[in-house]
């Protein structure tokens, strides 16, 4: 199983970037999968999800963020719009069922 993320940079308060990770080793269809994010010095925290009920968000992206998944490329999408200096962290990709995580992406919001 391997998850590798990217997609990460430095954005001006207000703008977007699109967060992508690949995964490879299982059926990306088959799992739910999961965005979290670490900012310095605080936990780890669960951004958004995505599986067969649909798709999760944390309270303070809802509306701005979108998790999606492209089976076909058997990718896993973080489409961040309107991004706040307090989205700054490292951005991972997770697969619960299988206590798998990627290398993380930073993403930095700052003018």
């Amino acid at each position: 199983v391997e998850l590798v993320e990217s997609g990460g940079g430095l954005v001006q308060p207000g703008g977007s970037l699109r967060l992508s990770c690949r995964a490879s080793g299982f059926d990306l269809s088959t799992r739910t999968m999961s965005w979290y994010r670490q900012a310095s010095g605080k936990e780890r925290e669960k951004v958004a999800g995505v599986g067969s009920a649909g798709t999760t968000y944390l309270a303070s992206v809802k509306g701005r963020f979108t998790i999606s998944r492209d089976i076909a490329r058997d990718t896993v999408h973080l489409q961040m719009n309107s991004l706040k200096p307090e989205d700054t962290a490292v951005y991972y990709c997770h697969v619960p069922s299988m206590n798998s995580w990627g290398k993380g992406t930073l993403v930095t919001v700052s003018s």
